[in-house]
């Protein structure tokens, strides 16, 4: 049992450490209050644990359920639209509704998986490139931390890539623990739960719903259901999606964002190394979703301690963990000579932020890397 549990427990300390930064920043950034930002937290990790759990033992699958951290670069993005934290709200029920109706309908599934990788991924990628940059930005003010966390990602991505991300944040937080006297508060395990009256704007839904549902399906559960296919597991489509997507409708209240299957870090409950049976691996998730839940009673301590960090360390950390993402999308982005104009097209446009109509960038660059892909298609016919 040590090899299931050793799995599941790197598997989640991995993606909630490695993102827990951007995904605090998102819900500041849209306008949540600390005790809506430790509510939000709590339940997503709550719900992560709990659909691991239930899932694995289910389908006898490791089946490892998490938050989208490009989702919550998207986020990110999209608080500069100033659509306010009801409005945010309402677009995180409908990206809810929208991941539910694909395991209703999998041909929404299939149309999603239509827009070729390299667009999604130049998308992706410029979507975290702000993020990217941060740390690099912060070293003038801020060199005695920001270069260790630095230093130390770079010697693990050689030697341990799956602990160079956590790590590297540890080291950060330990950086501005001792540097800025920045200190772990007192705070209770359950938050003040507050339910937010959602509201509809379009603006809202054309420019975070879709971008959100978009990057969740892309960057998430596509190439989670395709890493689990190469260590022979079938991901049962509709039953999941399904699950996950009401899962997310229900959080959406409480201002969580979104459920999806893990894409890199499920490969650490899937492979060899968590059980040398393929049919007791599920063991491994099972293990990982109690650690969510044990992980969730320090979500109001991990806020408290972010909401008091300078805004750039907390970007210059999340940079640092998406360091290893954004080198996977640009790499996928560039890897069709035919697809690298609508690719660069894709990732200039979101990197630039703009907005129009009140919509943020990542909806208009996939619609600018579309019509410059179908326009070339169509001078080759």
């Amino acid at each position: 049992m040590r090899a299931p549990l050793l799995a599941g427990t790197v598997a989640s300390i991995t993606g909630t450490a490695a993102s827990i930064g951007v995904v605090l920043t998102a819900l500041t950034g849209l306008g949540a209050t600390p005790d809506q930002t430790a509510t939000a937290v709590f339940l997503m990790l709550i719900s992560y644990g709990l659909l691991s759990i239930g899932l694995s033992w289910r389908f006898k699958m490791p089946i490892s359920i998490v938050w989208s951290t490009p989702g919550a670069a998207l986020l990110v993005s999209s608080a500069s639209l100033e659509l306010g934290f009801a409005n945010a709200t309402g677009a995180f029920l409908v990206t809810g509704a929208l991941l539910a109706l694909t395991g209703l309908w999998p041909a929404l599934g299939r149309a999603v998986s239509a827009i070729p990788k390299p667009i999604a991924s130049a998308m992706l990628a410029g979507v975290i490139f702000p993020f990217c940059i941060a740390p690099f930005q912060a070293i003038s003010e801020y060199s005695k931390i920001v270069l260790p966390a630095l230093l130390v990602w770079l010697v693990l991505y050689r030697f341990a890539q799956v602990w160079a991300a956590p790590v590297a944040i540890a080291v950060a937080f330990i950086g501005i623990w001792f540097q800025l006297g920045v200190s772990v508060p007192q705070a209770q395990i359950l938050p003040v739960f507050e339910v937010i009256t959602p509201q509809f704007d379009p603006f809202a839904v054309v420019g975070i719903a879709i971008p959100l549902y978009l990057v969740t399906m892309a960057s998430q559960n596509v190439p989670g259901i395709a890493i689990m296919k190469t260590f022979g597991y079938d991901v049962p489509f509709r039953p999941v999606l399904t699950t996950t997507g009401l899962a997310a409708m229900f959080a959406g209240f409480f201002g969580g964002f979104s459920m999806n299957l893990a894409a890199i870090t499920a490969a650490l409950n899937a492979n060899e190394h968590a059980h040398k049976d393929p049919k007791r691996r599920w063991l491994a998730s099972v293990y990982g979703g109690y650690v969510y839940l044990v992980i969730a009673a320090l979500a109001g301590i991990t806020v408290a301690f972010v909401l008091q960090t300078p805004r750039d360390l907390v970007l210059a950390a999340a940079g640092i963990a998406l360091l290893g993402t954004i080198i996977s999308a640009l790499t996928s982005a560039l890897e069709e000579p035919g697809l690298r104009l609508p690719a660069m097209t894709t990732f200039l446009v979101t990197a630039s932020g703009v907005s129009a109509f009140g919509i943020g960038s990542a909806f208009w660059a996939l619609i600018a890397g579309l019509l410059v892909w179908g326009w070339l298609a169509q001078r080759k016919n």
